[in-house]
């Protein structure tokens, strides 16, 4: 036997590297996970000391674990070649353990052995096991082939090369942190899922970390309704230093104090009195020269923001686009090759061969001015893993331009992305000219700020998306809009116009995916490979709704919320979940035991689910009166209960009347909800349709409901364009919750779209309609034909 067998998870992967590998090698994919705790019970046993996993085939995979035990019998030598972190090192630790079970069994092991709660063996354990002991002497025979870890950190040629140069034995620390985590995930959600099943909504579930990540959502838009608006005023003077242009100056400082304007007569006293004292004097000029240094390559958490403020890409997005770069994408002539180092990392080390060539790309391509004497390096943040560098170009010769013909339209937006934070990494500081006038008039100082660019440096190839929420890194993008004139200190300058503006504070903005994410990693809950499945989660599980791009809770979020917050405030606390994470780091940097780990968790943890069950609010059995009369029957109170759509108000006299009605609290009163009628009919009884809110949105219902259930979506106002049908354009759900468009009169007709279509020929191509897309930047109608772009006023 000469050949090797390599596993990797993923197809893609599996073809870029048989490119580099050769004959000699047969490359399998195992398609992710192979074994893993079963999808319908617990799967962990708990003998009060030791913590024992029971781990299954996952449905489907019977086929592909046969595959690899039959491959394994023909070669000498197994390269395990998943992705390398925990979760590809609990792959290929399974993958190990499939594969040697077969070899010493001398047959296959798709159903594996377990253990019953008795702790006796099953029929079919003790038939395996005397299997093997009739074939352990044939087994003993066949030598083992060996079985070797690989961690591939680039898909290159000179990637794979090294990787498999460096091929170790499996990291069994690293594998305990993993499974340890996995179980600890089960824990929590088997035993308190079905608490919430019974006392909220069947299907909930709860999780370690997802449970917190809707904690951040509920609070922060508590604070936001919780929070009292305060009045304040700026004070504006438009100066003129005898040249152009004019310039603005604002109110700092009252009486050698800093300004304070609480209300309009403040800032009409003010006003007055700097315009009496006009012509100013120029107290103070302050020139100094500001450097702004670039931002260090990208690690996985500020990937996934910078591609949502820039692109509006989801995290699940950014993390299923980068992982198909790194897997590898075919270049022409050059095969399938990998375009970035490895997606999941919170390092920003780079290899110094990696900084020699982008050096000399920069180097090359802006000359030396643009070139530091050193190589940049950079901090990591406190507690993050060194395991893999920062994401980065795998090769310089791969600029954006040289692979966009290669590329969809994502996957090149999000490469050049990287490619330009990486770049601009090793280049020099942006240098700006800073002015600060600060101007005396009477009592009164105001004070004028600016700046000019001096120098690009960095800023040649790249400049960070501002997010929308960080005030300060807003202004000071403005003032490097701002150009003073040349002034000198004594020089007298004239207020041609003072304005006084009112303004109120704001409440703390709600969280886009970007931001949550950033807090996520600021309070160290979870890991960055987790945070676009955490996020992913809690918008499926209807916890967590997007609207305009930002993330509000549901009326579910709240209410499981609250309950787990009062029933297991360990498990909802920020502070208790990211100290879990570095009892699993501890564990994998093998300064920790996991079964110690694991039963210091779960025997309170056990107690407070058993109090739990007894003590949880009862949601879904709850009725709160109120004081407002059934509009139906007349005869009874409507109470508060919760549904599958959350809370609504319902008869008492249920189910004699099934009246219910939606309702909003306005300040603790319940208001009724007025559900509008449209000119709609409908199809069935021939009355009012309304506009109703369900799960998934807005639809039309009937009025006449519940004697009339009939139900139908929310039309656009759009006629469907496919040719001949007279159908509407309809806004429809798909399975997921998300919203897209079709025809009123599906099936017969197929038509779908992600953006709305509008009845407007194309200015270009004529084409019937066009699509309205809007962005952060605005709404366009964009052609489905020529893909000719128009603004929409």
């Amino acid at each position: 036997m000469t050949r090797s067998l390599v596993v990797v998870e993923s197809p893609a992967k599996a073809r870029t590297i048989r490119n580099y590998l050769g004959k000699d090698f047969d490359v399998k994919a195992s398609v992710g996970h192979i074994i893993d705790l079963p999808p319908d019970r617990m799967g962990v046993e708990f003998d009060g000391e030791t913590f024992t996993p029971e781990y299954v085939p996952i449905a489907g995979k019977e086929k592909v674990i046969d595959q690899l035990q039959q491959a394994s019998r023909r070669v000498d030598t197994i390269y395990l070649a998943p992705d390398p972190d925990r979760e590809g090192e609990a792959i290929a630790y399974h993958i190990a353990q499939v594969i040697q079970e077969a070899l010493l069994s001398g047959g296959k092991t798709t159903k594996r052995a377990r253990k019953t709660k008795e702790g006796q063996e099953t029929k079919e354990a003790k038939k395996t096991k005397e299997s093997s002991k009739k074939r352990s002497s044939a087994a003993a025979d066949q030598a083992m082939p060996r079985i070797l870890r690989v961690r591939c950190h680039e898909i290159t040629k000179a990637g794979i090369k090294q990787a498999f140069a460096d091929a170790q034995q499996l990291n069994e620390l690293l594998y305990q942190s993993q499974q340890s985590r996995r179980i600890l995930d089960r824990l929590v959600g088997y035993e308190i899922s079905p608490v919430l099943w019974d006392k909220v909504r069947r299907g909930l579930s709860a999780g370690r970390v997802q449970s917190v990540a809707v904690r951040l959502v509920v609070d922060r838009e508590r604070a936001i309704e919780a929070f009292k608006p305060q009045e304040y005023w700026s004070v504006l003077a438009q100066i003129d230093a005898g040249s152009k242009p004019l310039f603005e100056a604002k109110l700092h400082k009252s009486n050698g104090k800093k300004a304070q304007v609480d209300n309009e007569q403040q800032a009409t006293t003010i006003k007055k009195e700097l315009l009496q004292h006009s012509p100013a004097q120029v107290a103070s000029v302050v020139k100094k020269q500001r450097k702004r240094s670039a931002a260090a390559p990208f690690i996985t958490s500020r990937l996934q923001q910078e591609a949502a403020r820039a692109f509006r890409f989801t995290p699940k997005l950014t993390m299923r686009l980068a992982q198909m770069l790194y897997e590898g994408v075919k270049l022409g002539d050059e095969g399938s090759t990998g375009l970035i180092t490895y997606m999941r990392t919170d390092s920003t080390r780079v290899s110094p061969q990696a900084l020699k060539e982008a050096r000399a790309f920069v180097k090359k391509s802006y000359g030396p001015s643009f070139l530091p004497d050193k190589p940049n390096m950079y901090k990591n943040k406190k507690g993050a893993q060194d395991a893999h560098e920062a994401i980065r170009p795998t090769s310089m010769k791969h600029t954006p331009e040289v692979v966009k013909p290669f590329l969809d339209e994502r996957c090149y937006k999000l490469y050049r992305l990287i490619w330009e934070r990486f770049v601009a990494s090793q280049m020099v500081p942006a240098l700006y000219d800073a002015t600060q006038v600060d101007i005396a008039c009477g009592s009164h100082e105001l004070r004028a700020t600016g700046s000019v660019l001096r120098f690009e440096g960095f800023l040649r190839v790249y400049r960070e998306a501002v997010d929308e929420d960080d005030q300060e890194a807003a202004k000071q993008r403005q003032q490097e809009k701002v150009l003073l004139p040349a002034l000198e200190q004594g020089q007298t300058v004239n207020l041609q116009e003072v304005v006084c503006k009112q303004h109120f504070t704001e409440p703390p903005p709600r969280f886009s995916e970007a931001s949550l994410v950033k807090e996520l990693e600021e309070q160290a809950i979870g890991r960055p490979s987790t945070y676009a499945a955490i996020l992913a989660t809690i918008q499926d599980k209807g916890y967590v709704a997007k609207q305009e791009q930002r993330l509000h809770p549901s009326d579910l979020g709240r209410v499981v919320t609250d309950l787990l917050v009062e029933n297991f405030p360990n498990i909802l606390d920020a502070t208790f979940t990211a100290n879990m994470e570095q009892q699993l780091d501890s564990i994998e940097d093998g300064k920790g035991d996991w079964q110690q780990m694991l039963s210091h968790f779960y025997k309170p943890f056990q107690t407070d689910v058993q109090k739990a069950k007894e003590n949880m609010r009862d949601i879904k059995r709850m009725q709160e009166p109120t004081d407002i009369d059934c509009d139906r029957c007349h005869a009874a109170k409507m109470v508060i209960r919760w549904g599958k759509g959350g809370y609504f108000l319902g008869c008492a006299d249920y189910p004699d009347c099934v009246n219910r009605r939606n309702f909003v609290r306005d300040k603790g009163k319940i208001v009724l909800k007025e559900e509008p009628k449209t000119d709609v009919v409908c199809a069935k009884c021939q009355a009012p349709m309304q506009v109703k809110q369900g799960r998934f949105g807005s639809f039309l219902g009937c009025s006449r409901y519940p004697d009339c259930k009939h139900t139908q979506a929310m039309g656009t106002g759009a006629k469907c364009p496919k040719e001949g049908c007279d159908g509407d354009v309809v806004s429809r759900r798909g399975k997921k919750g998300r919203a897209f468009y079709g025809c009123s009169r599906y099936p017969d007709c197929d038509f779908v779209s992600w953006n709305k279509p509008v009845n407007t020929p194309c200015s270009a191509c004529k084409h019937p309609y066009v699509l309205l897309k809007t962005s952060r930047s605005g709404s366009v109608h964009e052609c489905p034909q020529c893909h000719n772009k128009t603004s929409v006023e």
